[in-house]
Parts: C-alpha cells; sequence; structure tokens
C-alpha cells in the first residue's frame, strides 16, 4: 500500500474511532450525564485521535499505527485509489463522494426508518427525502413507478413471479444467469432467441422464437427479457424494435439495463417496455447490493399489489406491503447511498458520448498489436469490450514461467488492475469512468508490453 493512500486510510479509521467513542458514551456540555473524571478521559482519547490525525497533515509524515487490517482477514481495499481499474463489472459502480459520506453517516442497520411513519414503506418516507426519489427516479428512467430491490435479479424475479410464474419466458441467448435463475425459481420455462450478425438480437429472431413457441406448446410466452446491453459483448440490441414484435402478440417486456441504467440515457418509454431492471452496484455507483425495478403504467397494480394474506390466529394483515418486493428492500445506507449519488449519475449520463469515443480511441489502439481482435460490435457503442489475444498475448503465455498470469502481472505493475487474473485468451475489460489521459495510458501500456514481448505493433 502507498504510503498516501494507507495515510488517508489512518486518518479515516482515526476519525471513525473518535466518532465511536461519541456514540458509545453519550454526554452533554459539563458532563451530565458522566462522572467529570470518566468524561475527561473519553475527551482525552478523543482529542489524541484528532491529534494524531492533526499530525499526519501537517508533518506529512506516516505515523505508524500498526496494520491496516479492519479485523483479521479483512484487509483495507485500496484498488480504486492506486490503481486503474478495468474490471468489466465494477467501474460503472464506484461511488460518489457523495455515497461515502451517506453510508458514513447511515450505516447503522435500519438507519433511514427514524421516521418511518405509516404506511411503513420505504418509499413512503421522507426524512430523509426516499419518497420524492422514488418519484424522481421513475421520472428519470422513463417508467410510471419505481422501486428499489438488492439487486437486478430480485427485479427480475419480481417481474416473472407476477407476469410469468410457471408460464413461458423468453430471453436472449446471450442472457445473464440471473435472469434463468429467477425463472426457474418461478417454475417457468426458458426459451432463448438466437442472435444474429455480429452478435445482436434482430427481430426477426425473436418473431421466428416466438412462433416456433406457440407451434410447439400450442401457447405464446408471457413474457419476453430483453438485454439492453449484454453482459458477454457489451453490444447494444434494437430494444424498441424488440418490444414492437413482442407487444404485436400482446407478450410484456422486461428490459434488462444493468450496463446502462446510470451511465448511459435510458428511457423506458422511448424504448415501448413493461418493466425496467437496473442495478445499482453495476452502474448506479451505489454500494451492493442494489438494484432498481421500473414499471409502466399497465403493470403497475399487477406487480406492486398490496398483500391479501391474514393470519388465521391474530387476523393480522398488511395491505401496505408490496408482496412482490417483500415489502421493503433497502433499509440503510445502500438507499441513501444510491440517492446520494443520483444528481452526478443524471449528469453523467448526459457525457456518454465522451465516454464511447474512449472506448473507440483504446479499441483503435488495441488493434494496433498484431493478433489482437476486438469480438464484439465495431464501431463501439459501449464501453464493455470483449476481445480476443490468443494470438498475441497468450502465445507469449504459452512460453512464459508465470503462464497467463504474466499479462496480469505486467499490467498491474504498470498500476492497472481489473482483467481476470491468468486471462490471455478471451477476456473483457470496461473503459467507463476513465479520463482521456487514463485511456491513453492504458492504450500504451498495452503497446508497451507487447513490444517488450517481441510482438508486432503497427
Amino acid at each position: 500500500m502507498k504510503d498516501l493512500t494507507k495515510e488517508i486510510f489512518t486518518m479515516l479509521f482515526l476519525l471513525t474511532d473518535a466518532r465511536y467513542l461519541l456514540r458509545t458514551h453519550k454526554f452533554h456540555e459539563g458532563g451530565r450525564y458522566l462522572p467529570r473524571g470518566e468524561l475527561m478521559r473519553i475527551l482525552v482519547e478523543i482529542k489524541e485521535s484528532l491529534k494524531r490525525v492533526e499530525d499526519i497533515i501537517e508533518r506529512d509524515d506516516y505515523l505508524d499505527v500498526g496494520g491496516m487490517d479492519i479485523v483479521e482477514g479483512l484487509e483495507v481495499r485500496t484498488i480504486e485509489e492506486e490503481y486503474i481499474n478495468i474490471n468489466p463489472i465494477q467501474v460503472g459502480g464506484r461511488l460518489t463522494p457523495e455515497a461515502m459520506k451517506a453510508i458514513i453517516a447511515y450505516a447503522d442497520g435500519y438507519s433511514v426508518c427514524d421516521w418511518c411513519l405509516k404506511p411503513f414503506r420505504l418509499d413512503r418516507i421522507r426524512r430523509p427525502q426516499l419518497e420524492r426519489f422514488h418519484k424522481e427516479l421513475a421520472e428519470f428512467i422513463g417508467m410510471r413507478e419505481a422501486r428499489l430491490v438488492p439487486g437486478a435479479r430480485r427485479g427480475f424475479q419480481a417481474v416473472i413471479n407476477s407476469v410469468a410464474r410457471d408460464g413461458i419466458v423468453v430471453v436472449s441467448s446471450l442472457a445473464h444467469y440471473t435472469e434463468y435463475l429467477a425463472a426457474e425459481e418461478a417454475g417457468a420455462k426458458v426459451y432463448e432467441i438466437p442472435v444474429g450478425e455480429n452478435n445482436i438480437i434482430r427481430p426477426e429472431n425473436l418473431e421466428e422464437k416466438i412462433t416456433e413457441i406457440k407451434r410447439k406448446m400450442g401457447e405464446e410466452p408471457d413474457l419476453v427479457i430483453v438485454d439492453h446491453v449484454d453482459y458477454q459483448y457489451g453490444n447494444l440490441h434494437p430494444i424498441r424494435d424488440l418490444s414492437r414484435v413482442a407487444h404485436e402478440h400482446g407478450i410484456p417486456v422486461l428490459c434488462n439495463c444493468a450496463y446502462t441504467l446510470g451511465i448511459m440515457p435510458v428511457d423506458g418509454r422511448k424504448l415501448e417496455v413493461d418493466f425496467i431492471v437496473g442495478s445499482g452496484h453495476k452502474s448506479f455507483s451505489s454500494p451492493a447490493p442494489s438494484g432498481i425495478l421500473g414499471i409502466g403504467d399497465e403493470y403497475v397494480e399487477r406487480v406492486l399489489s398490496g398483500s391479501r394474506i391474514r393470519g388465521d390466529i391474530s387476523g393480522r394483515t398488511y395491505p401496505n406491503k408490496e408482496t412482490s418486493i417483500l415489502g421493503c428492500t433497502l433499509m440503510g445506507c445502500t438507499a441513501v447511498a444510491m440517492m446520494a449519488s443520483f444528481p452526478r449519475v443524471k449528469e453523467r449520463v448526459r457525457r456518454w458520448g465522451e465516454e464511447v469515443e474512449k472506448a473507440n480511441h483504446f479499441c483503435q489502439q488495441f488493434l494496433r498489436i498484431a493478433g489482437n481482435r476486438v469480438l464484439s460490435e465495431m464501431p463501439r457503442r459501449h464501453t464493455l469490450i470483449r476481445v480476443d489475444t490468443r494470438e498475441s498475448f497468450d502465445k507469449i503465455a504459452r512460453g512464459h514461467k508465470r503462464k497467463g498470469y504474466f499479462l496480469y502481472e505486467e499490467l498491474r505493475n504498470r498500476g492497472i488492475t481489473g482483467i481476470f487474473p491468468g486471462a490471455t485468451r478471451i477476456w473483457k475489460l470496461n473503459t467507463y469512468g476513465l479520463s482521456w489521459d487514463e485511456v491513453r495510458y492504458l492504450s500504451e501500456t498495452f503497446i508497451e508490453i507487447a513490444k517488450k514481448y517481441g510482438i508486432e505493433v503497427q
């Protein structure tokens, strides 16, 4: 760990210790709740922590406070402080400073429930302003209603259980595994839409699949799930055209926006979909597990219906609790962190065009290395990129003493991380959120490594 990073974490932890003393020893001015001697001891401890923070800042000199494990076996994570991170699933979930502050302030389990009044539901809490956040979020994604859920997978689960339980669900052959598991849990059968040219799902592919299912099963599907951008290639699919095909058959459409909602413009009404599911921790600068479920006009009552169950002895009922999402979902810091990141998320989607430019710049430079291929559609329309280096870096790996780990280590030694350790054949990266300087450095680093091992560079 670099000295500056360690100093920052040391100061954060010292301040946390001081804060914890305040939390565990309630006192007012004058020591009203504690004997004076005990009060002074606590004040001294707090002042010592603050003084050590001051010493680090003023002296620019690291104070040795021992190891940096939080507890045994739980080390401090410094990936984002010390490296350029190109991990495909992490870059859109980097927290904003506001989200970090929200976590500090609301870290306790049920922290948002201080002012939870009737009807005792997350989307009705007004302090913090979660009710307003839910309404603004629905407007932002172009849907009638929005709910926070513990990850995109719980959004899939809520929709499938509501509209396709024990039915038929159509997914893309590039779909994420959680779509399959959500269907399986609901007792639904799954059928896949085959990909067309360049690994894009075409409307004619969906039409043929619906016809095939009707011929085989004697009925049409209950739900179509399409990926706005698939996780395998990062390709952008024609959602509106696919939705129109499904709607011609009276089939509702769920759009999986795990890789788009929060990083690029997404409007459910323009996409003509009935449901949107997004990932907070993948694309909305939010901690895990967090996700977003958006519901269109026609299906709000069906998916967000209140509980109808009644206890046979107590007679208790819960009509205000929405059954499909098990009542409240994100009870604490995950909810307020999403809310805290929201202003920056709304602003950053307007810069999506520049993010795509950076991805294309990287691809152009990456393809200068002989044997490198980009398997995603070109030019890029998204920052997630699937590459094939079997004829370049993998050739080096075959004779290298570290095998496939050599590329991971060469990159890490140059301050870049995020590719799977040992990957030199087919792998993925994501340039989202990098500055132009970082994208240029990333491109130059791959070229530098190629030259080091004698790979031709155009």
